[in-house]
């Protein structure tokens, strides 16, 4: 059995509803980067050494299906799947984690000194974009405020993830 069907080949695309929609609809790019962020953090769990952060990042690649499903379906009412306040919470927890190792750093530092927090900043600035491919979509349409919050969360604790992973803490020295 292939895998086209060869209903996009006009440019449009199904929603997990089944409506229609052009294949540069916002809602087809909010989902679409949240797939992109998926396919990043899976590259970076190859690097990291951690296994508890191998098992955390494997969680929220599952919960990005959630969030995908949400974004990828207009009618709101067949959502079968939601996210919820505890996801948001676990990803505090992580954050509280990996910058409480770090005795809370502040100020920037360049990111990218080891192979595997290069990936996780990658993946982070993903995030970022798709948060606000996001939140572009909340200015047409309904979407539930805790995928934003979920979204939001994420990059940070992806950035925590990241900055435990360097191998130097190397601040940006502004010229």
């Amino acid at each position: 059995m292939g895998i086209y069907t060869k209903t996009g080949d006009k440019g449009t695309t199904s929603l997990f509803d089944n409506k229609r929609v052009t294949k540069d609809d916002i809602r087809v790019e909010s989902y679409g980067t949240i797939d992109e962020l998926g396919s990043f953090l899976g590259l970076a769990k190859n690097f990291v050494k951690e296994p508890e952060m191998k098992e955390q990042i494997f969680t929220i690649q599952n919960k990005l299906f959630t969030v995908a499903t949400n974004l990828a379906t207009e009618n709101q009412a067949k959502v079968m799947y939601k996210i919820k306040e505890e996801d948001i919470k676990y990803l505090e927890e992580i954050i509280d984690l990996y910058m409480g190792r770090l005795n809370d750093p502040t100020g920037f530092i360049v990111p990218g000194s080891s192979v595997e927090s290069g990936y996780l900043h990658v993946a982070r600035t993903v995030c970022r974009r798709a948060e606000r491919r996001i939140v572009s979509l909340t200015g047409v349409a309904e979407v539930d405020p805790l995928v934003v919050k979920y979204v939001n969360r994420l990059s940070d604790a992806i950035y925590a993830m990241a900055r435990y992973s360097e191998d130097q803490q190397s601040s940006v020295k502004y010229q």
